[in-house]
């Protein structure tokens, strides 16, 4: 897809494709079949039981039949991102120069659209290797606003699916994640502070600061990934797209009152609501 001797620059040639830069410079180091299947269920167990550290995680796939060390399963949760002593996923790690701000959502009652945004990233497995997703999402509708998918854990695609949501939803008043080194990068938090956005971010270990995000990868899993092998980036991005597209506008959620998150953002959404 991507033509290096086109005389399109690679970083147009990626915006028109809607595939993040990060992936035209890395040389992918393939994954063995077993570690693959082993990653695999490293998710799906992990996902279960967010509380499980390596020694557990090893414990439930020797229950599964599976004789592998603790080690070798420490090392491929260190590949996915998946830090033992966290009850989530710690795809992004703190940066030791990089600001940490405090979490301004507490005690917010958050119903309208537009109020607050949050974001994460997790881990996708495919047929023949593994990439990450990070997601945009209003808090007060669930409704996922952006998206991108890459095969490193860079910046560049977080900024990417930032500079999205802002250019086609405008801008929050709280953008709320974790204390990843992605999302406290001085690139990352300028684009915030350019747009008058606060900032937030979780405690460290406390998943339940950003709990609707972290609901959203467990659908994301088991209705969509799950279910299928993605033979590519490329095949995992189209049918994300059509999966995101029915989780906003045709998945209805008890929590929104057995709304979709489309109805609920449009409904709520400041703007629409003074020119009424």
């Amino acid at each position: 897809m991507i033509n290096r001797e086109h005389p399109l620059p690679l970083t147009r040639q990626c915006r028109i494709l809607n595939i993040s830069r990060s992936g035209i410079y890395y040389d992918h180091v393939p994954v063995s079949d077993k570690d693959r299947d082993l990653m695999r269920l490293i998710d799906e167990i992990h996902l279960e039981y967010p509380f499980m550290g390596s020694r557990g995680i090893k414990n439930e796939l020797w229950n599964k039949g599976l004789k592998v060390g603790r080690t070798h399963v420490r090392t491929l949760m260190r590949k996915m991102g998946i830090e033992a002593i966290y009850k989530k996923p710690r795809l992004s790690e703190p940066h030791p120069d990089h600001t940490i701000y405090p979490y301004l959502l507490r005690g917010l009652s958050i119903t309208e659209a537009n109020s607050v945004w949050s974001t994460d990233i997790t881990y996708i497995p495919m047929a023949k290797g593994f990439c990450y997703l990070v997601a945009i999402m209003d808090w007060a509708s669930r409704k996922v606003l952006s998206w991108r998918l890459s095969n490193t854990l860079d910046t560049s695609f977080c900024i990417e699916a930032l500079e999205e949501a802002i250019s086609r939803f405008g801008t929050p008043q709280i953008f709320n994640t974790d204390q990843g080194s992605q999302f406290t990068s001085d690139a990352f938090t300028q684009i915030l502070k350019n747009h008058n956005i606060r900032i937030s971010m979780d405690g460290r270990g406390r998943w339940m600061d950003n709990v609707f995000i972290e609901r959203l990868w467990k659908s994301v899993k088991y209705e969509e990934v799950y279910l299928k092998a993605y033979s590519s980036i490329a095949e995992a991005r189209q049918e994300l797209t059509k999966y995101f597209d029915r989780y906003n506008k045709r998945r209805r959620h008890q929590g929104l009152d057995n709304m979709t998150p489309d109805e609920v953002y449009w409904d709520t959404i400041p703007k629409l609501k003074e020119a009424v």
